[in-house]
């Protein structure tokens, strides 16, 4: 009987995807029935060289999905519709995993007796990254002790480990029976994030695992202002689509009104900051430039449509 499935989405990245996977396959966990789960996510199926190369070194516990739609939410959820495991592993492609980590994630689990794991994940950059983007942090993400109790402002859905029964639960919450992951936030993002929203309103256990990080590695087309403006302008959105998505009738307005004059403030405030800044301490200037951009994204949400990070689409109608 399977234990632990490992479950990948994979688009278009047939090199870290291969890196990943050989990650795994020199895990240090030993005596748990392991198996591995790829949805191909890109309807050209970029990953097949790869996973026909390298099927026969996981002796029969690879499994491999084609999904041309391009939707995160619709291969999550194949990939764990598909899983035979009593414990889901979500890794994203770009991310590869210290050779404990498994043994790390089942350990703290065991100790805290926990429906969900969340690891660290680091970035690695490449080496034409500038030096101020390194110096910069900005692609850093929060750590704490292991076995601190999070909730969904920490939750991410690459590195962690989710007790497959909670998500079958929560799949069975929604309309129609799709998920666990919502495929109404499949090409914006915001997925991950309405998963965790929910996990916390059942009450699931969830903590952190200092001890076993992944690495992500950041392309040099990430490593620019541009892009980092761009995703917290997206981040914004996707914050408040989120938030209103939790409200139901007139305190959905009532909140709505609320987030909509906090942002006006905060972006005033972020940009005075900026400019401020600027002339002395142009990384901290940036910083507060991205919580502008962070909450003009949060105003857009009220009068225009999302930003797709998935797909060919560029806008989708509010939902």
């Amino acid at each position: 009987m399977t234990e632990l499935s490992i479950c990948i989405c994979t688009y278009k990245r047939p090199d870290l995807l291969r890196r990943l996977l050989q990650a795994i396959l020199t895990q240090t966990l030993r005596d748990v029935a392991i198996e591995v789960v790829v949805v191909d996510n890109d309807s050209l199926q970029s990953a097949s060289a790869v996973l026909n190369e390298m099927v026969d070194s996981f002796d029969g516990a690879l499994k491999v999905l084609a999904l041309a739609n391009s939707n995160i939410s619709l291969a999550r959820n194949a990939a764990i519709a598909a899983a035979s495991g009593n414990w889901i592993v979500m890794i994203d492609d770009d991310e590869v995993p210290v050779s404990d980590w498994l043994e790390q994630l089942l350990n703290v689990q065991k100790t805290e007796q926990a429906d969900v794991v969340f690891a660290p994940v680091l970035p690695e950059y490449s080496e034409a990254t500038p030096l101020w983007i390194r110096e910069g942090g900005y692609f850093d993400r929060r750590r704490m002790p292991t076995g601190t109790k999070i909730d969904h402002r920490d939750a991410r859905s690459g590195n962690v480990l989710i007790r497959r029964s909670t998500l079958q639960a929560i799949a069975a919450s929604q309309k129609d029976g799709i998920g666990p992951f919502d495929p109404a936030y499949g090409t914006t993002g915001g997925e991950d994030t309405m998963l965790f929203r929910r996990l916390d309103k059942l009450g699931a256990v969830m903590v952190w695992c200092d001890e076993a990080p992944a690495h992500e590695f950041i392309p040099t087309e990430r490593a620019t202002a541009k892009w980092l403006l761009q995703r917290s302008y997206r981040t914004g959105q996707l914050f408040i689509r989120t938030e209103l998505a939790m409200q139901i009738g007139v305190r959905k307005t009532a909140f709505a009104l609320m987030l909509s004059a906090r942002a006006c403030l905060q972006f005033f405030l972020a940009l005075l900051f900026a400019l401020l800044l600027l002339p002395f301490k142009s990384l901290r200037s940036f910083t507060w430039l991205r919580v502008a951009a962070s909450q003009l994204g949060k105003l857009s949400y009220f009068w225009g449509g999302v930003a797709h990070a998935y797909g060919n689409l560029e806008k989708q109608k509010k939902s």
